[in-house]
């Protein structure tokens, strides 16, 4: 199992601040109670909770979550991330990934934007930055996508040759290692941990047992017994000396897996239950679901078929529920292997399935990583880089020596032309830009005028119906008609104070104008609106767009009809366009022509004319495509069956 036999270096378990190092959980509290200034009290929580984070994931949880909040509250942005970074570090611990990123990325937010104004903490947002990116790292390195994970640790190794912490530069040389041993590949990784190991052992960290134990795990895949045992010993002891209940699972998992092999049985299963006692002391789901396969693998082999599936059962558990698809795939498959052996094939096929579900995500997170080669580019462009500066350095040595007083006034005179250059540049950019806003305001209030055209256009046409209405129907009825106008009117007139509306509002418009229809021509057509859910809520278009094709559905093509009839329209996406569908089962367009030739050619005229323009106007402001197509519809036997109107939009959003 690639990843199981490593232990990652995790952050939560290797960076301790100074103040930490010197005192007890307890004299940190007690200064905390005795401080009043916020700044130090913030700071305070987070040193509390970054000490918890070798021992008690909990109480970690628990300080950060404070600190989050004081931070917030007197706006000092550092903390914040800091509080940010030991909540996703407390939830590595406990195995919940997810939470684990969603924090990262805050964390990552809060330090890139203070960098960008900040310049008084400079090294310190750095480092923390590194941090989020190593932890991240640590994150998809546990889910098995190893090239998010060799992406992410390459931009903390980045950063901290930058600040020059060695002793976090050794950590991420460490995770790297497990990367690539994860990926079978040995060479880099004994590379990068014989890196973390001259770091740590030149510093003094207290954590090289950590890199120690991932050396012996090479030793023992190379079924090298003796030097193996020798590391695993010397690992023992600093984990006994600087306690980290993580790094003694782990490696009491590793003993485990050295006794089978040597075939002491009875001190593989005492190594694997002092791994549980361990991991149990900070809820790590990940080591234990490593241990319960190592024991469920022990019990297989020694045909012990109950204890075997009670171990794989809970192997296979926390793995899905960790979302580990490796340890996921090698409990399904141990499974389907012990079903097979208590002959129950049923189950067996079952877990067999599971097995290659599992095994076929996998294989598509290393087909990623083959086309993912950072650090092979990281190493090749830093190379280049420091010989290019070399030559540079020379060349520039050599020029000087021979003709200096030459360079000099060159050099002045290239400086003049570029002042002089950048003013100009400077000078033209503040003028397109003046003309690019004047541009677009002007497309605006052009739109702005088109639109209000319609509105004395739909305004006139629901006053010359009033009165018609109100002496053919009864008072209750014109009341009706009227308070559905006036709610229509106000619509309208708060619409078209605006550019661009929410596509929700032109559907709430054309909801209550199809109603006012409706109600006065007495429900001779069913109408109908449909929305894409692929449609955003901010997604916009120009208001009165569509009512004038809407009308001309209904008054030249529904109402002509003898029998009732119906409108349907639709706004869905197709590709990069907002597509909105109007279509009638009424007489047609050329028919309705022949009828009212002189009146329905002047109304559809201004309406189609004015549509034009507007569609032109928001072409020249999104530098987009926008079409109307009008067609008719007709059956196999070329009779009529309606009429169809679709207009092509750019994408829009509200501002």
């Amino acid at each position: 199992m690639k990843k199981l036999y490593l232990l990652f270096f995790l952050y939560c378990c290797s960076f301790i601040v100074v103040f930490a190092q010197n005192k007890t959980a307890d004299s940190l509290k007690n200064v905390l109670n005795q401080t009043k200034n916020d700044i130090e009290k913030v700071q305070l929580l987070n040193e509390i909770a970054d000490y918890y984070k070798s021992s008690n994931p909990v109480l970690m949880n628990e300080y950060a979550t404070k600190a989050l909040a004081l931070a917030k509250k007197i706006n000092y942005q550092t903390e914040e991330g800091t509080a940010l970074l030991n909540l996703g570090i407390a939830k590595i611990i406990t195995g919940n990934y997810p939470e684990a990123l969603d924090f990262f990325s805050q964390a990552k937010l809060v330090y890139e934007n203070e960098l960008a104004v900040n310049s008084k903490d400079n090294l310190k947002l750095k480092n923390g930055l590194a941090r989020v990116y190593g932890s991240m790292g640590i994150v998809f390195s546990e889910q098995s996508n190893y090239a998010k994970a060799l992406q992410h640790h390459l931009k903390a190794v980045s950063i901290y040759e930058e600040t020059k912490e060695e002793d976090k530069l050794a950590r991420v040389y460490n995770n790297i290692g497990i990367v690539y041993r994860a990926q079978n590949e040995d060479f880099k990784a004994l590379d990068y941990f014989s890196k973390a190991q001259k770091i740590q052992e030149k510093i003094g960290d207290r954590t090289v047992g950590i890199t120690i134990t991932n050396i012996g795990n090479l030793h023992l895949k190379q079924n090298n017994f003796k030097e193996a045992e020798d590391y695993y010993t010397k690992a023992k002891y600093y984990f006994e000396k600087f306690p980290n209940p993580r790094g003694l699972g782990e490696l009491h998992n590793n003993f485990g897996l050295l006794h089978k092999k040597n075939s002491t049985s009875e001190k593989a299963l005492e190594s694997w239950n002092l791994a549980l006692q361990s991991f149990d002391l900070i809820d790590d789901k990940f080591g234990k679901s490593d241990t319960y396969l190592f024991m469920g693998e022990y019990f297989y082999e020694q045909n012990n078929g109950s204890e075997a599936l009670k171990y794989a059962q809970k192997a296979a558990e926390l793995s899905k529920q960790l979302n580990v698809l490796e340890g996921t795939a090698l409990a399904e498959k141990l499974l389907s292997s012990i079903y097979e052996k208590l002959n129950q094939p049923s189950e067996a096929f079952k877990h067999f399935k599971l097995y290659k579900t599992a095994q076929d995500s996998l294989i598509n997170h290393e087909n990623i990583r083959k086309s993912v080669q950072a650090e092979m580019n990281y190493e090749f462009e830093k190379k280049e880089a420091i010989k290019k500066k070399e030559e540079e350095k020379k060349t520039l040595l050599l020029a000087e020596k021979s003709k200096r007083q030459t360079l000099q006034t060159i050099f002045i005179a290239l400086f003049v032309l570029l002042l002089l250059g950048i003013a100009f540049l400077i000078y033209n950019r503040i003028q397109l830009k003046k003309n690019l806003t004047l541009q677009k305001e002007l497309a605006e209030y052009e739109q702005k005028a088109l639109h209000l055209q319609m509105n004395p256009h739909f305004v006139f046409n629901c006053l010359g119906s009033i009165s018609s209405f109100i002496v053919q129907n009864g008072t209750d009825s014109a009341i009706k008609y009227l308070s559905k106008f006036s709610k229509l009117m106000r619509l309208t007139l708060e619409y078209s104070k605006e550019s661009l509306i929410p596509i929700d509002k032109e559907i709430e418009s054309l909801q209550n104008y199809l109603e006012l229809e409706q109600l006065r021509f007495n429900n001779v057509f069913e109408f109908k609106i449909t929305k894409s859910l692929e449609i955003e809520d901010d997604m916009a278009l120009p208001p009165l767009l569509l009512q004038p094709f809407v009308e001309n559905a209904i008054i030249h093509g529904l109402i002509p009809k003898k029998e009732n009839g119906t409108i349907s329209v639709d706004f869905s996406i197709e590709k990069d366009n907002l597509v909105c569908t109007i279509l009638d089962d009424g007489i047609g367009f050329d028919k309705s022509k022949e009828i009212k030739e002189n009146l329905v050619a002047i109304h559809k005229s201004m309406a189609l004319d004015i549509t034009k323009k507007r569609l032109e106007m928001m072409e020249a402001s999104t530098a987009q495509k926008a079409k109307v197509e009008i067609k008719e519809i007709r059956n196999d036997l070329g009779e009529i069956q309606g009429t169809k109107v679709v207009l092509n939009l750019p994408i829009q959003y509200i501002k």
